[in-house]
Parts: C-alpha cells; sequence; structure tokens
C-alpha cells in the first residue's frame, strides 16, 4: 500500500520586525486543525494517510519542515487551514517551500474564502474556497492521484449540512504547549447578521448551520477522558444556535463537569434563563461584542442589533451567575474621534466587565467595509501582514495613524488599572468553588495586557513568552521566485455564488422575522 502523508498547518503571521510569530505557550489551540484532522479518513484509493497537525504559533522550531519531502512511496499534501489575511503571506512561503521540496500544497480558510486569488492560481499552491466538508474528498482524490487542481469549490462556499465525525482529542503533549488544558468544538456555523466591517457571514455565512448535538456531546467526553479541563466553544452568536438548550441541558445530563466559555450577541442580555442554564452546564466566561456605546455609529456599521443601554444588564447577569464577562471594543470607527472614544471607554469601565478586548478599526479583507474603502482609496497599508485589527492600516478622517495606536495603548492601560482590578475582585462571590479562577484570570489579564501593550504587540497577538526562529527574510527570495512579488497585491473582495446568496437569503430571513 502506498502513503498518502497529509500535513495540516495553521499558519502563523511575519510580526513588525519580521518574525514568524512563534510562543513558548500558546492562549488557545487552533480548533480547524482538530476539525480537519477528525475528517481524514485511516486508507482512501489504495493509500494509507497519516496526518500531522502544526500549529505555527506555539511550533518552537522549523523541524516540520523536514515533512513537506515526500519518499519513494509516500506522496505529500501540505494544507494550509485557517488562513486569515495577515496569515497569507506566511501561507503562500509555506506553499512555496512545498513546491520546492516536491509536496503539493493547498491554502483554505478566510482568505481564499472571501478574497480573489485570481491572479495567484497555477503560481504552485491550490486554494479552497469553501468549507472543508465541500471539497476534502475531492482533494484527497487529486492528491492520491498526484495532482492537485487550481480552485477547489468554486460555486460553493457553504456545506449544506454538518454531519461532522467526533472530534478527535488533543493529546497531552499537544496540550502542554497552551497555557490551559483546553480543545476547541463548533457546534453551530453562521451569524444572521450584517455588520459591515465584519467578515464572519461571507466566512461562514447567514444561516445557522448545527452539527447534531450527540456529536458535540461525545466530542466533549472523548475530550474529557483525554484530560481536556476548558472548551472553547468557537461558533459565533452561542444564544443563536437554534439547539443551544437541548446542548446544555445534555451536558448537565451527562455531568460533564467542565468549563467552556462562548461568544454570545447583545441579545442574550434579554434571556436571564439562558445565562442561568449555561451556568448551570459550567459556563465560566462569556465574550460579547460590544463594540461601541454610540448607537449611530453602529447602526452605520450594520450594527443595529447592539443596544449600548443593555451592555450592562449582560455584566449584572454574568456576575449574579458567577460568569466572567468579557466586551469588546472597537476604535475608529469612520465617525469616531477621540473624545467618542474615551467616552466609550469610561462608559466601559463604568459598566464594569471582568475583561475588555480593544481592536483598532481594520477594513478585514473579504469585508462589505472592505471593499468599500478599497474602492474610495482610503487604504494605504499595502502588507496583508498589518491586517490583524491591531495596526492602522486606512486614512481615518479624524484620527492619524499615531492617534490610533496612542488610543490603543491608552485604552488598555486605563482599563486594566490597579483601581479596577481591585474593584472586580472585590465584587466577586468569595463563597463558590470559581473565585480562585476569578481572581487568577482578572490579576492575570491585567498584568499581562499591559505587559503586551507596553510591547507594541496586542494582549490576544497568540501567547506567552516570544520566540525567534526564523524571519521573512529567511523565505523572500523563494517567495519573488514563486510568485513575482515580494508583497502580494491587495484582492479585491470575493462575491458569493448565487447558490450562496440564496443559502444567506435563509439565514437573512431569521434575522428579520425569527
Amino acid at each position: 500500500m502506498k502513503n498518502l502523508r497529509v500535513v495540516l498547518i495553521k499558519p502563523s503571521k511575519y510580526d513588525k520586525d519580521g518574525y514568524v510569530e512563534r510562543f513558548r505557550l500558546g492562549f488557545m489551540p487552533n480548533a480547524t486543525l482538530k476539525q480537519i484532522h477528525s475528517m481524514m479518513p485511516k486508507e482512501f484509493m489504495g493509500h494509507r494517510v497519516t496526518v500531522h497537525e502544526v500549529d505555527e504559533y506555539v511550533g518552537r522550531d522549523i523541524r516540520y519542515l523536514e515533512l513537506f519531502k515526500p519518499e519513494a512511496d509516500t506522496k505529500v499534501l501540505v494544507a494550509m487551514v485557517g488562513t486569515q489575511s495577515h496569515q497569507f503571506h506566511r501561507a503562500l512561503d509555506l506553499a512555496a517551500v512545498a513546491r520546492r521540496d516536491g509536496a503539493m500544497s493547498v491554502i483554505g480558510g478566510p482568505h481564499p474564502m472571501t478574497c480573489d486569488t485570481t491572479m495567484l492560481q497555477g503560481k504552485g499552491p491550490s486554494f479552497s474556497l469553501s468549507e472543508a466538508e465541500v471539497v476534502l474528498p475531492t482533494i484527497l482524490r487529486d492528491a492520491a492521484l498526484g495532482q492537485l487542481q487550481q480552485v477547489y469549490g468554486d460555486g460553493q462556499r457553504w456545506a449544506e449540512k454538518l454531519d461532522p465525525p467526533v472530534l478527535i482529542s488533543p493529546t497531552m503533549e499537544e496540550m502542554s504547549h497552551y497555557l490551559v488544558r483546553m480543545a476547541g468544538v463548533y457546534p453551530t456555523r453562521g451569524c444572521p447578521y450584517k455588520c459591515t466591517f465584519c467578515s464572519v457571514t461571507e466566512i461562514s455565512g447567514h444561516k445557522m448551520r448545527s452539527q447534531p448535538v450527540d456529536t458535540t456531546i461525545r466530542s466533549l467526553i472523548a475530550a474529557k477522558k483525554a484530560g481536556v479541563k476548558y472548551i472553547m466553544f468557537v461558533s459565533d452568536n452561542f444564544n443563536k444556535y437554534p439547539e443551544v438548550r437541548e446542548l446544555l441541558g445534555a451536558m448537565i445530563e451527562e455531568k460533564l463537569d467542565m468549563d467552556f466559555f462562548c461568544q454570545c450577541d447583545v441579545q442574550i442580555g434579554d434571556d436571564p434563563k439562558l445565562i442561568e442554564l449555561m451556568a448551570r452546564a459550567g459556563c465560566w466566561q462569556i465574550f460579547v461584542g460590544a463594540e461601541s456605546f454610540d448607537r449611530a455609529i453602529l447602526k452605520k456599521a450594520g450594527k443595529p442589533q447592539n443596544y449600548p443601554e443593555k451592555y450592562a444588564k449582560i455584566v449584572q447577569l454574568c456576575r449574579q451567575h458567577h460568569i466572567l464577562s468579557y466586551l469588546s471594543n472597537i476604535l475608529g470607527f469612520p465617525d469616531d474621534t477621540e473624545s467618542i472614544i474615551n467616552f466609550n471607554l469610561e462608559k466601559l469601565i463604568e459598566i464594569g466587565p471582568t475583561l475588555a478586548a480593544f481592536y483598532t478599526f481594520c477594513p478585514l479583507p473579504g469585508s462589505k467595509d472592505y471593499q468599500t474603502f478599497r474602492n474610495n482609496g482610503w487604504i494605504w497599508e499595502k502588507n496583508l501582514d498589518r491586517f490583524d485589527a491591531t495596526c492602522p492600516t486606512w486614512q481615518h478622517p479624524h484620527l492619524s495613524a499615531d492617534d490610533q495606536r496612542r488610543l490603543f495603548a491608552r485604552c488598555y492601560h486605563k482599563f486594566y488599572s490597579l483601581k479596577r482590578t481591585i474593584r472586580c475582585i472585590n465584587e466577586l462571590d468569595y463563597r463558590t468553588p470559581a473565585v480562585l479562577g476569578g481572581i487568577g484570570a482578572t490579576i492575570g489579564a491585567t498584568l499581562f495586557s499591559r505587559y503586551a501593550v507596553a510591547g507594541g504587540r496586542h494582549p490576544m497577538s497568540g501567547g506567552i513568552g516570544r520566540l525567534r526562529v526564523d524571519h521573512v527574510d529567511d523565505y523572500l527570495h523563494l517567495r519573488a521566485k514563486t510568485y513575482g512579488f515580494i508583497y502580494a497585491p491587495l484582492p479585491d473582495r470575493l462575491e458569493p455564488s448565487e447558490a450562496d446568496q440564496a443559502i444567506n437569503a435563509e439565514g437573512e430571513l431569521i434575522q428579520v422575522y425569527g
């Protein structure tokens, strides 16, 4: 029997100094790696299939590049998964190394799904324009035959039905590369909203598509047996998940006793019974995209579902049920001024969530705002590595790039102050077992956020303990030889096909009428 070696890689990105971002310990494992690994057959078309997972953010050396080299009886497929725009150059470089060494390669994830890659097609890597469920069997077939097509999934971005296998659980060795023993699970995909700055609906569609609850439960049981302590439900709008109560009830019945965190929309504040059920099932943290306290700005950004007066209620309900509240805030919407940003910060401090994340407004490639900004000539940044929601990238009408950097640092330093940290700790319920975790999370977030921002990095950039192993200069010659450029030209947005737009319309009806 011949062999097919599949190397699944979550590509990192190049930092401002040109180094591949790597850390001694990562924050969160990449859920897509396990999702796709779980879909892989052990044998396929007369080939024994072996799978290797590589999360570059916690890769402490580059020995995994040796896996790219085929052997006499072995074909090699290198698949870059979950590739975001700021990771695209890194994915291209890995694909160029794979081509040089005689391996086949394919790049999938948010960037190729939502951005036009036509100019790069035929230069080495293949591109997956859809979810793995749609194209994986075809990619494996072609890899077994030894020749990939240039493009996969053109015309169908999303699978109509999700019925994945039970997730392969991380090993103890894999979990040792992260701060906590955690696993990511996708119970549902999709978002019914129409935020113009966000690319989630372009990646997952408007229609909420769910995997069977039994599959999720069996994945959680397997993860617990493997030693996983925390679950990250990766799906957006967990409270919009149609089977959310069924899943939570099953978790309680199974007595899983596993802490989880999730992302919800602002309407979670209107459902205190759901928050109570989430707490009973083990929820310890809820992330909410608050983004702004200015209702007019939210409406203009396509986020009318956010009512700022509800934010305080969410924080209060979370505190009542011993759940950490985590609110995000975007700095630099087109109508933002410094006074508006300062007002948002003061209001955020006033309502007192346990944690907050600040992001510099970025026209994310693939989003509607990105194409509008690009058409209007507002984007001045030419390096995709910088499109990471931390760096200024476009000509803001009221704020210079230096203003945006200064305000980003100020928000983190002022929110994570000693006074606020003490207040948060005093508000914890010391009669509950979760109090120690709450104290640790509060103090840890404060210290690390201030430390990271002082060093010019986003606190959620990937992990702690930076490692400098390889540099972009190690790959630029091969990049130029393979693709004919140093920096990939900024792409146009890739419009969904007619079939995908029809699926989106179903999801939009849920938003309007559901």
